[in-house]
């Protein structure tokens, strides 16, 4: 201002006074000034916060990111602690899989293995029997078709031997069929010892053996085979204790002379088999044509008796015991047959033996005992004195399981006093197994039954056991009584008085069978045997008739 005063001075003007607006205008633009100084001053201030407050925000950015980085790395620690472990447990999981697929695949091939072991079994099981070893019906068939090809071709024949062990039921029953089995198992092992590698020794089943023999020149090679195995049966079996002495009835058919084809030539060689055991047993049948119509008989017969029980057609005719010094009735044996549609009778001596084969012989001899208690029972409510009522019992009923209970139900159910019973039982059968036999003749004593020997004479019993049986009669059997017409049977004579004189010794009734003319009775009564029964007193009889000559010798 001094400057523009000297300006104004120097240019000789008067110097201007400001108006009050001017100045208050200027004072307002001064404070501006100021304002906006200050406000240029606090920008600074502003920034500088604004900085600080980024810098504080890049700070705390810097330390999320440390603080990000160092999650990261801790999630990559876990991650890598992660995959450590799932490669530990992966590797596992992989090791127990593994071991596994081993397992699987050694399981694998043992149920495989053990499949074909079973397939092999099961085919093994098929062709062979599985008590002894031996092949089986099915195996013998087809190596019998192979045989028979083989013959043909070249000229050869083949031998079937057939065999049937004789009277091996009563091992069952007497010592169990444990011992059986066992006994069954040692003819095996010796059976196998008498054939050929090239041959077949089979068990049909049962007590049936059969052998096929291979490339047979004559029929002397099968004879030969039949005549070793028996003598090698013979030799006592050691089963479980016991000392067994078994034998075979053995039959023997040939391809082609005995027939062009296995069903055949079986069935020639069983006919053949059955011959043996007709002519006594322990030997061996060739087949023969006359054989092939006893055969046919033989199962017609046997067809017969299933018919006769099934539709009751069996029937009991009675013959009396006579007192041969007074005449009188003294008893009556039960004797069975067979009535056919036509009323023709068939007699015991034509079917006993196919019944006691075929295994009838126990329901048979079930209905006797009961049919001959029922009708002496009846007899008895009449008022007839019958002393006894004798059954005859086979050897294979009286060595059944269930015999003594049968007899026991028997005389329950017809209310029969066993006093009147009275068993007749063949001399070979009690000597079939003495000790089964002794406890049950003991207890049929106990009981009050009587005991007969039927046959007596015939059979090989030992006089020490004959003394400890409990007995009460003894029957000479009637071949020897029919003798005693001829003259020239001195030795047979001797032989009944021998009987009788030890039957009174022992205490023992004497009963003749077969009485059938005057001469035969005088030589019984001088020899003071005290009964007898046959046709010189009576014939077998029905009931009816029976009764009728009871009443008659009253």
């Amino acid at each position: 201002m001094s400057k523009k005063r000297c300006k104004d001075q120097n240019t000789g003007t008067e110097p201007t006074v400001p108006s009050r607006a001017e100045a208050a205008q200027a004072r307002k633009h001064a404070a501006d000034l100021r304002q906006s100084s200050a406000d240029l001053r606090k920008k600074p201030t502003g920034l500088r916060q604004s900085a600080a407050d980024q810098r504080e925000d890049i700070a705390d950015q810097r330390e999320d990111i440390a603080d990000q980085r160092e999650d990261i790395a801790d999630q990559r620690e876990e991650a890598a602690t992660s995959k450590a472990k799932l490669n530990t447990s992966t590797q596992a999981l992989l090791k127990e899989a593994n071991e596994r697929l081993i397992i699987a695949s050694v399981n694998a091939q043992t149920m495989t293995e053990t499949a074909e072991l079973a397939k092999e079994q099961m085919s093994h099981m098929a062709g062979h029997d599985y008590l002894t070893g031996l092949p089986n019906r099915l195996l013998l068939n087809d190596r019998m078709a192979q045989s028979i090809a083989f013959a043909q071709r070249h000229s050869k024949k083949v031998a079937l031997v057939f065999m049937d062990l004789d009277y091996f039921k009563h091992i069952n029953d007497s010592l169990g069929h444990a011992v059986g089995d066992a006994l069954l198992k040692s003819i095996a092992k010796r059976l196998q010892a008498c054939v050929r590698r090239s041959d077949t020794a089979c068990r049909q089943g049962g007590d049936e053996f059969v052998v096929l023999l291979n490339e047979v020149e004559t029929v002397c090679d099968a004879v030969v085979l039949a005549e070793k195995i028996i003598e090698t049966m013979s030799q006592p079996h050691l089963v479980s204790g016991h000392q067994l002495n078994v034998t075979f009835s053995i039959g023997i058919s040939f391809y082609p002379d005995d027939g062009k084809d296995l069903e055949t030539v079986a069935r020639n060689a069983d006919a053949a088999m059955y011959q043996a055991k007709e002519k006594g047993r322990n030997t061996y049948q060739i087949f023969t044509k006359e054989m092939d119509a006893r055969a046919l008989a033989r199962h017609s017969m046997e067809q017969e008796l299933h018919r006769a029980l099934e539709q009751n057609r069996f029937v009991l005719h009675y013959q009396p015991k006579v007192n041969l010094e007074t005449g009188s009735i003294t008893g009556i044996e039960a004797l069975i047959r067979i009535r056919h549609s036509d009323n023709q009778l068939v007699y015991p001596e034509h079917f006993i033996s196919i019944a006691e084969d075929c295994g009838l012989i126990l329901p048979i001899g079930r209905w006797v005992l009961h049919e001959a208690c029922r009708q002496t029972q009846a007899w008895l409510q009449a008022g007839f004195d019958i002393s006894q009522i004798a059954v005859n019992v086979s050897s294979n009923e009286f060595l059944s399981q269930d015999f003594f209970a049968g007899v026991i139900s028997v005389l329950h159910e017809t209310g029969l006093d066993p006093r009147h019973l009275e068993l007749e039982i063949t001399e070979s059968g009690l000597m079939k197994d003495t000790a089964k036999v002794m406890a049950i003749l003991h207890a049929l004593k106990k009981l009050g039954v009587r005991i007969a020997i039927d046959d007596f004479g015939t059979g090989y019993s030992s006089l020490s056991y004959l003394a400890r049986f409990p007995l009460d009669t003894l029957k000479i059997d009637q071949s020897f009584v029919q003798n005693l017409d001829d003259a020239s049977h001195d030795k047979e004579n001797a032989i009944i008085s021998a009987v009788i004189a030890m039957g009174e010794s022992l205490e023992h009734r004497v009963v003749a069978e077969g009485i059938e003319t005057k001469q035969q009775l005088t030589f019984l009564q001088s020899k003071n045997c005290t009964e007898g029964q046959g046709y010189y007193f009576s014939r077998p009889l029905a009931a009816e008739e029976i009764t009728a000559l009871m009443v008659a010798t009253i």
